[in-house]
C-alpha cells in the first residue's frame, strides 16, 4: 500500500507509526503482533489525525464542551463520576454522538480510506474502535466503543467509520474516563478494518485465570460463529481452564451455545438458533494451538492478556490483545515455581494507600535488619528478601516461616493476635500441596535462632521478674539509639553522607526492636494471653473478658491522645484562645500557626505537642508522606473537635481512667470467682502477678513503631532540607520529588549522572496517584499471582445476615454508618459507626467521637484495636470489604464481643 500523501490518515499494520499515540490501543496491539509474525487478519489503521481531522471540520469540540459542562470528575475521593446517573451521561452522549452522525468528512478523509480499502480487495470486514487511552497496562476500556462486522461496500465502511469515532463519546465511556481521572481532551480515536474471519468458532482467551490470578493458567472461553454473542454476553461458552506449562485441561465445561452470529450475505450479521449444548466449539487440537499463541503474546508484553480470537478452515485468528488489568501484580522479581508466599504489610499496620518509592526502601532497611539478625548478615536494603515491591506497596516474603513445622507454629499462634485475616489466609495456603508438609528448619537457620533467642529469652524472664525496671531499660536503650542518629544526621552534609545515613539508621533500629522491646513486650503480650485464657475457664459467661486489657498505661499512642487533649485544655484556658480556633477553618488555622500567627498561648502549646509528636502524620508508615509539624491541618481539627467537648464524661482522660477502673474490677471478680477453687487463694495471686506484668509491659506493643516513625522524622528533616537545595539548583521541582526516587538512584543524582530527574518524578507521581485509586487489596499473595482477599470467614452462632469480623474490644452499640477513607477529610458526627479500610495513628484521636468502629484489616492488638479498648468502644475488625458493604447513613449493630454487624435500618 503507496499513500504517501495521505501518510498521516491511513497506516498500514507493517507501518512503524502504528503506535497508541497514532493506531489508538487496538490498533498499536495488532500491528505489533502482525509484526511478530502472528496469525493478525490482514488490514489498516485509520489514524488518530483523521478522527482530529473530522472533529474540527465539523466543530466537535465546541459540541462536546458544551455537552460535558458541569461532568467534574475531580472531587474530594476521585469517585464523583460514581455519583453521575446514567440519565446525565446518557444525555451528553447523545448530543455528542448526533453532531458526529451529522458531520460531513473533508474531500481527502474518503479518498484515502476507500484507497487503503481498495488494496484489501474490498472484502468484507470488521470495522472496530480504537481508542488512545483504551487497553492501557493499568486500565481497560474493553467493549467501550463500537464495532462494525461483516460491512460490504465503500459506503457501508464509511459509516461505520464515522459510527466508530463517534462511539468514543458513549455514556459508558465517558463515565469511566471521568471515574479514571483521563481529560476527555487527551484521547482521540483511531479504527480498525481488518478482513473479517468467517469463523466457525470464536471467543476470548486469559493466558492468565483472572479469577485467582495464577498466572500459570490459561483460561478459554468459547463459542460457535462470531465472537460477538460471547463479548456481549448473549451466550453460555465453552469454558476451559488449562495449565499453561504443561497444556493438560484442568477444568472443562460445555456451555449451551443456544445461539451464534453469523455473517449474511450482502452484509451485516444474524443470529442463528444453535442445538450445540453437547458438542465443543473447538476441537483439543485447537485448544493445544490456542495455548501455545497466547503464551507467544505473553511473552512479546511481557505481560498476561486479555485475546479474541477466531478459529476458521482448522486455524487460529488473533483479533485483539490487552493487558488484564485485573490481575493485582506479582512482587518483582517472584517466580511461579517453587511458589512463594508474601503477606500485605500495609494490612498489619491498617494502611491502604501506596507507598513511595524511597519510602519502601526505607521499609526494606528495617527489614534488612531483621535480615542480619537471622539470616544474612551482609543484608542491605538492596539485597535483603524480605520485603517485595507490587503495585507499589509492600508485601513481606513469609516463605521459609511457612515451609517447616517451627515457623507453622509461630504463626499459628502470633498471626492471628495481629491480623486474623492474615492468618486464616495461611492456613490455606499451607494446606496447598505445593507447601510441602513443613519439615524442620535447617541448622544454620536453628543456629542462628540460637544465638538470637538466647540472650532474648533471658530479657524476656527477667522482664516478669522486674517488669518496671525491665521496660525502663528497653525506653532508655531507643532513646540512646535516636541521640546517635540525630547526632550523624548534624554531621551528613552531603547527600552521599545522608544516603548513608539513611541506610545504617533504619537497618540499625531493628536490634533495638528486636532485642530490647522484644523480649518486653512479648513478656507483656504472653501475660496478656494467659490473663484471658485464665478469664475465659474461669468466667467463661462473662462476654467482657477484653475489658481486663483496658486503660493500659505506657502505650504512646494512648498518650498522646492524652497529651493532644491536654493540649486543648490549655488552649481553652487562654483569652480569646479557644474563640480563635474555634472561628476559623483548620487549613486557616494550620497556616496561621506554621506562621506563628496564633494566639500564644495557642502557639506555645501546640508547639509544645507537635515538638513530641509532629513526627507523626496520616500513613506515617511512608517515609514520603507529610508529618504534623509540616501540615498540622489535622490536629487543627482535632482540637476544633476537643474544644467543643462540654460533657466532662466524654474527655480522653475519663474515658482512659474509666477504663483502669473497668478493668480493675473485671480483674476482681475474675480473682474472686479464681477463689471459689481449689488452691483458690495462691491463684488469685497468680492472677494478680500476670495481671500486674500485662499493665506494666503489653502497652509498650505502640513503642517500636513510634521509634521507626522517630527515625523517619530525622530522616525526612534532612533529606527535605536537601531536596529544598536540589529545587535551587534546577534537578528537582518540589523538596519532596526526592521521596519519589529510590535510595540507588539518589545515589545516581549525589554522583551527578545526568538524567532527567524531574520526568522520572513525574512519572513516579503519575503511577502514585493511579495506584492511590485502588480499593482493594488482598491479604497475601502468592508468587504464581494467586491472591487471598478474604477477612475474617464466618463463625457458628451468629446471627442471620451479619456481617462477622474479629472481636477485639467489647460492647454492643448501635449507630449510623460513615463510610471515612481519609481521616483529614472526615465529617463524624458524636455516636456515628466509624467504618474505615484500616488505622494508624493519626486515626486514633477520631475515636472521641466514634460510637464504634468498623475496619477491613486489623487484630486484638493493632493500633486502631488497643485505643478503641481505652476509650470503650466496641470494636469489630477484618471484615472483607466492609466500606463496601456498609454505605454511610445505614444504620447497623455492632457487637464487639461477639465480632458481629447487623444491618437494622438500610
Amino acid at each position: 500500500m503507496d499513500h504517501a500523501a495521505d501518510a498521516a490518515l491511513v497506516l498500514s499494520f507493517n507501518d512503524a507509526r502504528a503506535d497508541l499515540a497514532h493506531a489508538g490501543g487496538k490498533g498499536a496491539n495488532l500491528a505489533r503482533m502482525y509484526q511478530a509474525g502472528l496469525p493478525v487478519p490482514t488490514g489498516f489503521v485509520i489514524a488518530t489525525a483523521a478522527y482530529r481531522a473530522y472533529a474540527q471540520a465539523n466543530n466537535l469540540a465546541a459540541v462536546i464542551e458544551r455537552a460535558m459542562a458541569g461532568l467534574d470528575p475531580h472531587d474530594g475521593d476521585g469517585n464523583q463520576a460514581d455519583d453521575l446517573s446514567l440519565q446525565v451521561l446518557e444525555r451528553a452522549a447523545g448530543v455528542i454522538r448526533t453532531a458526529f452522525a451529522a458531520g460531513r468528512m473533508s474531500q481527502a478523509l474518503p479518498g484515502a480510506i476507500l484507497s487503503a480499502y481498495g488494496d484489501l480487495g474490498r472484502p468484507a470486514v470488521a470495522v472496530r474502535s480504537s481508542a488512545t487511552a483504551e487497553d492501557l497496562p493499568e486500565l481497560s476500556f474493553a467493549g467501550q466503543q463500537d464495532t462494525y462486522l461483516n460491512i460490504i461496500g465503500d459506503d457501508a465502511l464509511l459509516r461505520a467509520v464515522v459510527g466508530c469515532w463517534s462511539s468514543l463519546w458513549t455514556a459508558r465511556a465517558i463515565g469511566y474516563r471521568l471515574r479514571n481521572r483521563i481529560d476527555h481532551e487527551d484521547v482521540a480515536l483511531a479504527v480498525v478494518i481488518q478482513r473479517l474471519v468467517p469463523a466457525e468458532a470464536a471467543g476470548v482467551m486469559f493466558t492468565a485465570n483472572p479469577l485467582n490470578g495464577r498466572r500459570t493458567e490459561t483460561v478459554i472461553d468459547a463459542t460457535l460463529g462470531l465472537g460477538e454473542a460471547l463479548v456481549a454476553g448473549q451466550v453460555e461458552p465453552d469454558h476451559y481452564v488449562i495449565d499453561g506449562t504443561t497444556g493438560r485441561v484442568l477444568s472443562r465445561r460445555m456451555g449451551s451455545k443456544a445461539l451464534s452470529i453469523r455473517p449474511q450475505e450482502g452484509g451485516g450479521t444474524v443470529q442463528i438458533t444453535e442445538q450445540a449444548h453437547t458438542r465443543s466449539a473447538l476441537p483439543d487440537s485447537a485448544l493445544a494451538d490456542l495455548v501455545r499463541l497466547g503464551a507467544r503474546v505473553a511473552q512479546l508484553y511481557q505481560a498476561p492478556q486479555d485475546i479474541e480470537w477466531a478459529y476458521a478452515e482448522g486455524r487460529i485468528y488473533l483479533l485483539q490483545a490487552r493487558p488484564i488489568t485485573s490481575l493485582f501484580p506479582v512482587p518483582e522479581g517472584a517466580a511461579a515455581d517453587p511458589l512463594d508466599v508474601y503477606f500485605s504489610f500495609g494490612a498489619v499496620q491498617g494502611l491502604f494507600d501506596p507507598i513511595t518509592p524511597l519510602g519502601r526502601d526505607a521499609l526494606a532497611g528495617f527489614m534488612a535488619g531483621g535480615a542480619r539478625l537471622l539470616v544474612d548478615p551482609t543484608a542491605t536494603i538492596e539485597t535483603q528478601q524480605v520485603a517485595f515491591n507490587a503495585a507499589e506497596r509492600i508485601w513481606a516474603r513469609c516463605t521459609p516461616l511457612l515451609r517447616n513445622k517451627l515457623g507453622r507454629i509461630f504463626v499459628s499462634h502470633f498471626v492471628p493476635v495481629i491480623e486474623p485475616g492474615i492468618a486464616q489466609a495461611f492456613a490455606q495456603v499451607i494446606r496447598n500441596p505445593r507447601m510441602g508438609k513443613g519439615g524442620l528448619p535447617s541448622p544454620r537457620t536453628v543456629l542462628s535462632l540460637a544465638r538470637l533467642l538466647v540472650p532474648v529469652w533471658g530479657k524476656l524472664a527477667a522482664a516478669l521478674v522486674h517488669p518496671e525496671r525491665s521496660r525502663g531499660m528497653a525506653e532508655r536503650a531507643a532513646e540512646t539509639y535516636l541521640a546517635t542518629i540525630a547526632a550523624r544526621r548534624q554531621r551528613a552534609r552531603t547527600l552521599a553522607e545522608q544516603i548513608d545515613l539513611f541506610e545504617e539508621a533504619f537497618i540499625g533500629a531493628m536490634a533495638v526492636i528486636v532485642k530490647q522491646y522484644g523480649p518486653r513486650i512479648g513478656a507483656g503480650l504472653a501475660s496478656m494471653n494467659r490473663l484471658l485464657a485464665m478469664a475465659e475457664h474461669y468466667l467463661p459467661a462473662l462476654d467482657g473478658r477484653l475489658a481486663l486489657v483496658r486503660g493500659l498505661p505506657h502505650n504512646v499512642t494512648t498518650e498522646m491522645d492524652l497529651v493532644l487533649w491536654a493540649t486543648a485544655q490549655q488552649i481553652g484556658t487562654g483569652a480569646g484562645a479557644r474563640q480563635a480556633l474555634l472561628a476559623a477553618d483548620s487549613r486557616t488555622l494550620a497556616d496561621q500557626y506554621l506562621n506563628g500567627e496564633l494566639p500564644p498561648v495557642a502557639q506555645r502549646a501546640i508547639a509544645a505537642f507537635l515538638a513530641r509528636y509532629g513526627v507523626r502524620g496520616l500513613a506515617e508508615i511512608d517515609l514520603g508522606r507529610p508529618r504534623w509539624r509540616e501540615d498540622p491541618a489535622q490536629i487543627m481539627q482535632i482540637l476544633q473537635s476537643y474544644l467543643r467537648i462540654e460533657d466532662e464524661n466524654l474527655a480522653p482522660d475519663a474515658v482512659f481512667a474509666r477504663g483502669e477502673q473497668v478493668a480493675a474490677a473485671t480483674l476482681a471478680e475474675l480473682q474472686a470467682a479464681v477463689r471459689r477453687t481449689p488452691l483458690g487463694a495462691a491463684k488469685a495471686r497468680l492472677v494478680g502477678w500476670v495481671a500486674a506484668r500485662m499493665r506494666a509491659l503489653a502497652g509498650l506493643r505502640e513503642s517500636p513503631k513510634f521509634l521507626m516513625i522517630r527515625i523517619m522524622g530525622i530522616i525526612r528533616e534532612m533529606l527535605l532540607e536537601t531536596g529544598a537545595e536540589l529545587v535551587r539548583g534546577g534537578q528537582l521541582v518540589r523538596r519532596d520529588d526526592l521521596f519519589y526516587l529510590h535510595l540507588n538512584e539518589l545515589r545516581a543524582l549525589a554522583a551527578g549522572y545526568a538524567i532527567d530527574w524531574q520526568a522520572l518524578v513525574a512519572q513516579r507521581r503519575a503511577s502514585y496517584a493511579r495506584e492511590r485509586l485502588r480499593r482493594q487489596l488482598p491479604r497475601v499473595l502468592l508468587s504464581d499471582g494467586q491472591v487471598l482477599y478474604e477477612g475474617t470467614a464466618a463463625r457458628p452462632g451468629l446471627g442471620d445476615g451479619a456481617i462477622v469480623g474479629s472481636p477485639v474490644s467489647p460492647g454492643v452499640v448501635e449507630g449510623v454508618v460513615r463510610v471515612v477513607h481519609d481521616p483529614h477529610q472526615a465529617n463524624l458526627h458524636p455516636g456515628e459507626i466509624l467504618v474505615c479500610p484500616g488505622t494508624d495513628p493519626s486515626w486514633t484521636p477520631l475515636f472521641l467521637a466514634a460510637g464504634g468502629l468498623v475496619t477491613e484489616v486489623g487484630g486484638l492488638m493493632t493500633h486502631g484495636s488497643v485505643v478503641a479498648r481505652e476509650y470503650g468502644i466496641p470494636a469489630v475488625v477484618g471484615v472483607h470489604q466492609v466500606t463496601q458493604r456498609l454505605r454511610t447513613g445505614q444504620r447497623v449493630r455492632v457487637d464487639g464481643t461477639r465480632g458481629e454487624i447487623v444491618v437494622v435500618e438500610d
